[in-house]
C-alpha cells in the first residue's frame, strides 16, 4: 500500500508543477490501461486553481483518456497473454475477468459506459474490450460519451462552486458516479421499452 500512497503524492504534486496540464494528459492516458490513480487527482485542483481552464481541462482528460483507452484496447487485443494478464494479476481482477465474459458479450457497450463515468477500473474495461473484439468505432465513441460526461460534469461542478463541490466529490464521489450511471442506464431502458 505504500507504493500506492507514494504514486498518490507524486500525482497530486504534478498539479502545481508549471507542466501540470502535460502531466494531466500523461495521467489520463496511462491511467486508461496500467496506471493505478485516476486523472480526477489532478483534474480537481487544477480546475480550482484556474477556474477559466476547467473545460480545458476536462477535454485534456477525455481526449487522453479515450487515446489510452485505445491502447488499452490493443493491449486485449493483441498481447493479453503477456502485457493484458499481468495488468489483470496486478489489480487481482483475474476471477472477475473470465465471469465478466458473459456479461460482456451481451452488456459490452453499457459496462465500458458505466466504466467511464463510475470509479470502477476503466483499464480492466479497455483491455477487457479488445479482448472480447468489441467494435472498436462504438468503443470509442461510447469512451468518449463516459470519459468526457464523467470529466466535464468534475469541472463545471468546481467551476460553479469550488471548493465546496470539491469537498462534497472527494466525500461522496463513489456514490455519486454510480447514481448517476444508474439513472443514466434507467433512462435508456426506459425509451428503448416505451
Amino acid at each position: 500500500m505504500n507504493f500506492l500512497k507514494n504514486i498518490y503524492i507524486w500525482t497530486l504534486k504534478k498539479a502545481e508543477h508549471k507542466n501540470a496540464k502535460w502531466y494531466l494528459s500523461l495521467i489520463s492516458f496511462a491511467e486508461s490501461s496500467f496506471f493505478p490513480i485516476p486523472p480526477d487527482i489532478l483534474l480537481i485542483p487544477m480546475a480550482l486553481a484556474s477556474k477559466t481552464k476547467a473545460l480545458f481541462y476536462a477535454f485534456v482528460c477525455t481526449l487522453s483518456s479515450v487515446l489510452g483507452g485505445v491502447f488499452g484496447y490493443a493491449i486485449g487485443y493483441f498481447f493479453f497473454n503477456s502485457i493484458g494478464l499481468y495488468i489483470v494479476e496486478f489489480y487481482h481482477l483475474e476471477n472477475s475477468f473470465s465471469i465478466f465474459e458473459n456479461y460482456y458479450k451481451e452488456f459490452g457497450i453499457l459496462i465500458v459506459l458505466g466504466a467511464g463515468i463510475t470509479p470502477f477500473p476503466y483499464k480492466f474495461i479497455t483491455i477487457a474490450s479488445g479482448v472480447f473484439g468489441l467494435n472498436i468505432y462504438l468503443f470509442v465513441i461510447v469512451s468518449i460519451i463516459g470519459r468526457g460526461l464523467r470529466f466535464y460534469l468534475i469541472a463545471i461542478l468546481l467551476y460553479f462552486f469550488g471548493e465546496k463541490i470539491k469537498l462534497f466529490i472527494d466525500k461522496y464521489f463513489n456514490i455519486l458516479s454510480i447514481t448517476f450511471f444508474i439513472l443514466l442506464v434507467g433512462s435508456v431502458f426506459i425509451i428503448r421499452f416505451l
